[in-house]
């Protein structure tokens, strides 16, 4: 949600190209990791849709630098969104390395 709201302040001919980018983006980290959440029972389905989480996390990255660079943010937003997203990739890897316990009936 944060990333919706500093988008907002976006100017208008971002619109199709880093507002929509970054916004999807950054809403397709949690909604694969809820897809993987329901496919657990699949191991390799699993780690499947962590492993998007963590590229989808990866280019919202990207976009706030983009953003950063374009002068649409402030290096203090930016940094602490940034960390945000390094805290994810940590619950991202940790998850991945303790499969085994979120997938007990996987085939």
């Amino acid at each position: 949600m944060e990333i919706f709201e500093i988008s907002q302040n976006f100017p208008k001919e971002e619109k199709y190209s880093l507002t929509d980018q970054i916004r999807r983006s950054s809403r397709s980290v949690c909604s694969n990791l809820a897809e993987g959440w329901r496919k657990r029972k699949y191991k390799a389905m699993f780690i499947s849709k962590l492993s998007d989480s963590v590229a989808e996390a990866a280019e919202s990255q990207t976009w706030l630098e983009f953003a950063l660079a374009c002068n649409y943010i402030k290096k203090e937003k930016f940094e602490k969104i940034d960390q945000k997203y390094e805290h994810i990739f940590a619950m991202l890897y940790s998850m991945e390395k303790k499969v085994d316990s979120f997938c007990k009936n996987s085939s």
